[in-house]
């Protein structure tokens, strides 16, 4: 894969320095600088369409709905469309037809993965956020998550979806660094929109007090 376009305007949060900081991806073996890096505390973000990407636990969909809460849009939750009861597959064709119309649309919040679904929403956002969380605060928001919602149906997810114990999930966690990440970050060098990446949950915070 070639250089990243120089179109793509990619920002970090980071708070431990004011200083530009170059923001590097590994491409085919070799590390580019794909953007320069800045922290932004006070700028006022307007946004119409937004993606949202990140391991499991990273906090998707609380990101998503509390966007939805500052700005009026109207939220996707991708885990909706693409299972049914009882964790059972929804067919392919039919989940990424319905999320066709969605981003179609003007205004939106999609939050979730399925990237070797779909990935169209990342051409069709102007704002795509990737919650790049340390592993250990993902396990911990799924640990809380068990005892919190483990007898309590979640807008989040299908009908008869439950939290519980999911050992291939917490899996998938533990080697998303390794295994996703890169994928991602190849994913994100070639977005025409802004994206964010967000490392701890004071970024997150952060970013939310922006949103308009």
């Amino acid at each position: 894969m070639g250089e990243a376009p120089q179109s793509a305007k990619v920002l970090t949060t980071e708070p431990a320095s004011d200083r530009l900081q170059p923001y590097m991806i590994r491409i085919g073996g070799r590390f580019v600088v794909h953007r320069i890096s800045v922290r932004r505390r006070s700028n006022v973000r307007a946004v119409q369409r937004v993606a949202i990407l990140g391991s499991g636990g990273s906090g998707k969909s609380e990101l998503a709905r509390q966007i939805a809460a500052r700005t009026g849009l109207p939220v996707t939750h991708l885990d909706v469309l693409f299972w049914r009861e009882g964790w059972t597959p929804a067919p392919t064709d039919e989940a990424t037809a319905k999320l066709a119309t969605v981003v179609a649309g003007e205004r939106w919040v999609v939050d979730g993965n399925f990237l070797a679904e779909d990935v169209s929403r990342l051409a069709r956002a102007d704002t795509v956020i990737f919650l790049d969380l340390p592993r250990r605060t993902c396990l911990w928001r799924i640990a809380k998550r068990l005892v919190r919602d483990r007898r309590r149906d979640r807008a989040d997810l299908p009908d008869r979806c439950r939290e519980s114990f999911d050992p291939d999930g917490i899996r998938w966690i533990w080697h998303y660094r390794r295994r996703d990440r890169p994928d991602v970050l190849r994913l994100l060098a070639s977005v025409e929109g802004t994206v964010h990446r967000l490392t701890t949950r004071a970024d997150v915070q952060r970013f939310i007090a922006t949103v308009r």
